[in-house]
Formats: C-alpha cells, structure tokens, sequence
C-alpha cells in the first residue's frame, strides 16, 4: 500500500506504527485473559475496573459476557 509517507519514510514510521498497532492487539488479549481470571477468581466487576483505571460500567459494557 503506497502512502504518502512513503517517500519522506525513513524506514522506521510505517514498521512502527505496526508495531504499535500489533501490542494493541496482544494488549487487548492479555486484557481479556485478565479479566476473565479475575472474574473467576471472585473479583467484581468494579474492583477490577479499579484496577484497570475504569468504571465498573465500562467494565460490564466491555466483558459482559465473561463469566
């Protein structure tokens, strides 16, 4: 996919934002695996939004469906 950034790339914008685009991706993953455990560890839905700097609400929006 041709850009205009490709031409003033200097090999290390483009490879960067994929990196960031790639540890959003695994974050989001070990988020998920995260809250599933402590869901099943007894936490409520509000202290692991507390620990995640979120509102219980956010945090039932987002994994309603984790046990």
């Amino acid at each position: 996919m041709k850009t205009s950034v490709d031409a003033d790339d200097d090999g290390g914008v483009i490879p960067e934002l994929a990196a960031v685009r790639e540890a959003k991706r695994d974050l989001a993953r070990r988020e998920e695996v995260a809250v599933r455990r402590a869901r099943h560890a007894g936490l409520s839905w509000a202290e692991i939004g507390t620990l995640l700097g979120v509102t219980r609400q956010t945090m039932h929006r987002k994994y309603r469906k984790v046990g």
